[in-house]
C-alpha cells in the first residue's frame, strides 16, 4: 500500500531527522540513502532488461519454429501422389509432374482440341 505524504509530513520528518541525527550527520545520511536508491534503481533496470531480452529471445525461437512451408518455385518438378498401376499386380508407381512453362501453357490454351 502506497502512502502519499504531503508537504507538512515531509517537513515534519525532515525536522525529526535533524533533531535525532544532528546537522553534521544529516548530509552524510542523505548521501547514503541517495546512493542506495540509485543502486536499487540500477539493479531494477538491469533485471528488467534481462527479463525483456529473455522474453524476446523466446518469442524469436517460437516464431522461427512456426513458419509455414514455402511454396515450390515455378517450373519446379513436383512429385504427384503415388498411383496404382492397373494389370501389373497392383504395384505402386511414381509419376513426376512437371509444370508447363508460360509459353507452353499459352500454346496449349490457343490450340484447338483434336
Amino acid at each position: 500500500m502506497m502512502i502519499c505524504m504531503g508537504f507538512s509530513e515531509t517537513i515534519f520528518l525532515f525536522l525529526l531527522a535533524l533533531v535525532i541525527f544532528g546537522p553534521k550527520k544529516l548530509p552524510e545520511i542523505a548521501r547514503q540513502v541517495g546512493k542506495a536508491l540509485n543502486e536499487f534503481r540500477r539493479a531494477s533496470n538491469e533485471f528488467k532488461a534481462q527479463i525483456e531480452s529473455e522474453i524476446s529471445q523466446l518469442e524469436m525461437e517460437n516464431h522461427q519454429q512456426i513458419l509455414p512451408p514455402s511454396p515450390p518455385p515455378k517450373g519446379a518438378v513436383a512429385a504427384s501422389p503415388l498411383t496404382l498401376e492397373q494389370g501389373v499386380g497392383d504395384r505402386l508407381s511414381f509419376e513426376p509432374h512437371v509444370e508447363p512453362s508460360p509459353a507452353e501453357h499459352d500454346a496449349a490454351m490457343k490450340a484447338p482440341d483434336a
